[in-house]
């Protein structure tokens, strides 16, 4: 990080979740206290039922907590409506997922269209160059014409992060985002989001692998719901 004491852009503010199941209550997340700032880029990991994806949702306004508060860009999203909340969340957080979620019948170009033509902050004219600029970005652009399915998986991944950078969120969170790619691939994806945060983006990744491979600024460890001591690279 460039400066000494970056301004915040997700507070998470002792959050609880707990959910209900016919063996009775689980707590997904026991009071997690966390600041993540401006231009940081960080890892998430744990094993599976640690909390990781819970911990996402959360700042994702994807799944509310039981208890406790998240600001994102000083944004309580869980209090906004669903309508208000949708699109807070388009114009703030790009989510890249694990299975790259491109919608089929569309081509690349068309995928990355659509989030700029529902959240409409970006002016109409200007949409197709953007979507050009962003797969020449992450090096696909000869393929713009193309239906997800004549990509490769890395190709896919590589489409969906433009398409999370379409409105040009401050925020970029990707939930497991290599688990399905061979590991060079996986480290061409990781080598994106280094870029992305040289240029000012936040990352927050989700993930199991060996995170000492890449350039985070912060890696954070969760075990059985509760966050253990981040710990830098």
């Amino acid at each position: 990080m460039n400066q000494k004491h970056p301004p915040s852009l997700i507070e998470i503010q002792a959050v609880s979740k707990t959910f209900q199941t016919h063996a009775g209550s689980f707590s997904g997340l026991k009071e997690i206290t966390l600041v993540i700032h401006k231009g940081e880029f960080v890892a998430v990991t744990g094993k599976s039922g640690s909390g990781k994806s819970t911990l996402l949702n959360m700042i994702t306004a994807i799944d509310y907590p039981s208890e406790g508060k998240v600001l994102v860009n000083s944004i309580n999203a869980h209090a906004l409506s669903e309508s208000r909340q949708a699109r807070w969340r388009g114009c703030t957080i790009g989510i890249v997922f694990q299975f790259f979620q491109l919608i089929p019948n569309l081509t690349v170009m068309e995928n990355l269209l659509l989030p700029m033509d529902f959240i409409n902050v970006i002016p109409k004219g200007e949409r197709k160059k953007r979507a050009g600029l962003l797969l020449e970005q992450v090096d696909i652009f000869r393929h713009k014409d193309k239906l997800p399915s004549a990509l490769s998986g890395g190709q896919q991944q590589r489409a969906a992060i433009a398409r999370a950078l379409a409105n040009d969120p401050p925020l970029v969170v990707a939930d497991e985002p290599t688990g399905n790619l061979d590991s060079e691939t996986a480290k061409g994806i990781h080598e994106l989001f280094y870029h992305l945060v040289l240029n000012g983006k936040t990352v927050v990744v989700v993930t199991h692998e060996d995170t000492r491979e890449y350039k985070y600024d912060r890696v954070l460890v969760m075990k059985d719901g509760k966050m253990e001591q981040g710990r830098p690279i």
